[in-house]
C-alpha cells in the first residue's frame, strides 16, 4: 500500500453513540495528516445535532433517508444522493425526517475528538438503545466550546 494511503472496511475503526445516533470514524485526522476526518452516521428520525459552527468545512453526502438542512438563513430538503457543503463559521443544523445514513468530511480533521468527548464508545454497530431523557445540550455546548464549535440550544427549547 502507498505511504500515507488509508484503507477502512464495513465495521472498522472506531465508532460512538451520541444523541441517539451511531457515529463511525472512517478515517481520522490522525490517519490523514489533519487534513480531514470522515464520520458515517446513522441517525433516526429527529435526533439531529442543535444548531452550530465548524472551525472548518462540512460536507455531507446522503447515503439513505431523508433529512431537512437548515444552512445559515435556508432550508433545503434531502434524499439520497443529495450533497450539502457548509463553510467554516456558518450556523447549521439538520433533522433526519427518518433514519437517515449520512458520510460527512470535516476538513480539517480533528472534529473526532469532540465525538469522543460527546458521545461514549459504541458497543455494537447499530442505533443505541433509545434514550428517555432529552440530550444534554448545554454538556454539548460546553463541549463544543473546547474543541471550536460553538452551539446554540434547539430552536424553539
Amino acid at each position: 500500500m502507498a505511504k500515507n494511503a488509508h484503507v477502512r472496511h464495513s465495521g472498522d475503526g472506531t465508532a460512538f453513540w451520541m444523541l441517539n445516533g451511531l457515529y463511525e470514524i472512517k478515517a481520522s485526522s490522525e490517519e490523514t495528516g489533519g487534513a480531514v476526518t470522515v464520520v458515517e452516521m446513522t441517525l433516526p428520525e429527529g435526533m439531529g445535532p442543535p444548531p452550530h459552527t465548524h472551525p472548518g468545512t462540512e460536507s455531507v453526502y446522503v447515503i439513505e433517508g431523508t433529512l431537512r438542512y437548515h444552512i445559515a438563513d435556508e432550508t433545503f430538503e434531502g434524499g439520497p444522493g443529495s450533497f450539502f457543503h457548509i463553510p467554516e463559521g456558518t450556523w447549521e443544523r439538520f433533522e433526519p425526517t427518518s433514519t437517515v445514513r449520512i458520510l460527512v468530511t470535516y476538513a480539517p480533521g480533528g472534529i473526532e475528538a469532540f465525538f469522543a468527548e460527546a458521545g461514549e464508545p459504541a458497543q455494537r454497530r447499530e442505533l443505541p438503545p433509545m434514550s428517555d431523557t432529552p440530550p444534554d445540550v448545554e454538556g454539548l455546548i460546553e463541549i463544543g466550546k473546547r474543541h471550536g464549535i460553538q452551539m446554540r440550544p434547539m430552536p424553539g427549547a
